[in-house]
């Protein structure tokens, strides 16, 4: 079955107009807006105030965009420090909108929205799905969690402001899903695609080919993953899956995304002014040199973010994408330096070990890392499902695809890893997020 388009958008629409200023007018609207949000959280927000002024520097400072560097950066503990409400630069009257993260390492992040705000969020969402050739003639099956997380109502605003079908499942209930999404004709998922294997997965057990299906775009984010995991996924179900990227104290989901030529994200700029830089001597990049992605939102009110460092590892893209948008792109965000472990002196990433397995035949898109330490000394073993039929077959072949596998992440991460093979289903699935690294150093 060809999956064809739905209404959608072909080229330069009303929804997607900003993508497309003339770098000029896009700088001087940035720097516009930047002295506006500089200035309002000077005055409104002490904890930005009291570090201005001890840089010498107040919002007159700022007379173009490059004097962005003689700010202060922004760190999560700032978020965690001034909790619940230290940096907003609103009262409590004009919020519409709390959110906040899980908290999983103690209190939440809480970020807020001005009915302003909410409608800054709801375009840049419009704008990314506009960017994957959804438009009004779709059905979003909508699969990120709602409730404090910022992914689910993000998604579902933009969808019906660009007058879409949003059907609201949120996530779970994998089963239910798979009807929905055969029995309503969807087609375009978000979620994560984690989520979305397992849905593959579920899928096929159901006998339920997603050939057949009608959805024809995914729109993954709120995790890494890879280049080899994109590939995976679109040989498997048959669309055509986009990366999405946010983060809850920036806006949430819609900060940028890829366009259907796949090569980069595009950030939406007007609203979210990105700077790579070298995250040890937070000097700037060269152009297409690798560093820490920092984000200052031009047009948020209730909680600004100045220079916030998101601690994602990537580059910007050099040149003009080949859709004609003239907003800057960032190669995916493969890692962050937060999930960086290390073994044995050896910096690693779970992006590299997922690259290194799915390179090899025979691997599902299903793993996870477990580190143990033993009479001192850090353990690494890498635990990854295997095909039914390679599990079924001579024990011969376990071994070879064992050896292969082995030697494949030596030559990725420079170091010996224990690889454990195991069979379809072994590994907890996710309806989130998906874990991929089991710290036990620590424990006990």
């Amino acid at each position: 079955m060809t999956k064809t388009a739905g209404h959608g958008f072909g080229g330069f629409n009303p929804v997607s107009a900003p993508d497309y200023l003339p770098v000029p007018l896009l700088r001087d609207l940035q720097l516009a807006r930047l002295q506006q949000i500089v200035r309002r959280a000077y005055e409104n927000v002490n904890h930005f105030r009291e570090q201005m002024n001890a840089r010498g520097l107040n919002p007159d400072s700022i007379k173009s965009l490059q004097d962005i560097g003689k700010l202060p950066f922004t760190v999560k503990n700032d978020l965690r420090d001034t909790y619940p409400f230290g940096l907003f630069a609103s009262p409590m009257g004009d919020i519409v909108r709390l959110h906040a993260s899980s908290g999983t390492t103690g209190k939440p992040i809480v970020v807020a929205y001005t009915k302003d705000d909410v409608e800054v969020w709801t375009s840049a969402m419009m704008r990314a799905f506009a960017a994957c050739g959804v438009g009004s003639g779709d059905i979003i099956q909508n699969a990120y969690g709602y409730g404090l997380f910022t992914g689910g109502l993000g998604a579902h605003y933009g969808g019906e402001a660009l007058g879409a079908t949003v059907i609201p499942i949120s996530g779970g209930n994998t089963d239910r899903q798979i009807m929905v999404m055969k029995d309503f004709g969807v087609t375009a998922i978000a979620c994560t695609p984690s989520y979305f294997l397992h849905l593959l997965e579920r899928a096929s057990e159901l006998g339920v080919d997603f050939h057949d299906l009608r959805v024809r775009v995914g729109i993954f984010g709120a995790e890494p993953w890879s280049e080899t995991m994109r590939r995976r996924i679109e040989e498997m179900s048959g669309i055509k899956a986009y990366d999405i990227y946010g983060l809850s104290e920036i806006v949430g989901p819609g900060v940028g995304i890829e366009c259907s030529c796949q090569c980069g994200l595009h950030i939406f700029e007007d609203h979210f002014y990105p700077e790579i830089i070298d995250p040890v001597t937070n000097t700037p990049c060269a152009e297409g040199e690798e560093g820490e992605l920092v984000l200052t939102t031009l047009s948020k009110q209730a909680m600004p973010m100045i220079r916030y460092r998101t601690r994602d590892i990537t580059s910007f893209v050099e040149g003009q994408c080949a859709c004609g948008r003239t907003l800057r792109r960032i190669k995916r965000i493969g890692r962050r330096a937060d999930d960086m472990f290390i073994i044995r002196g050896v910096n690693v990433f779970p992006s590299q070990i997922e690259s290194a397995l799915l390179a090899v035949e025979g691997t599902l898109p299903h793993y996870q890392i477990v580190l143990t330490r033993e009479k001192g000394l850090d353990q690494m073993e890498v635990q990854v499902e295997v095909t039914a039929e390679v599990f079924s077959d001579r024990i011969g072949a376990l071994e070879a695809l064992h050896t292969k596998l082995e030697s494949e992440l030596e030559h990725t991460l420079g170091i010996r890893a224990d690889v454990r093979l195991v069979e379809p289903h072994a590994i907890q699935r996710s309806e989130g997020k998906a874990k991929r690294v089991i710290d036990k150093r620590n424990l006990g």
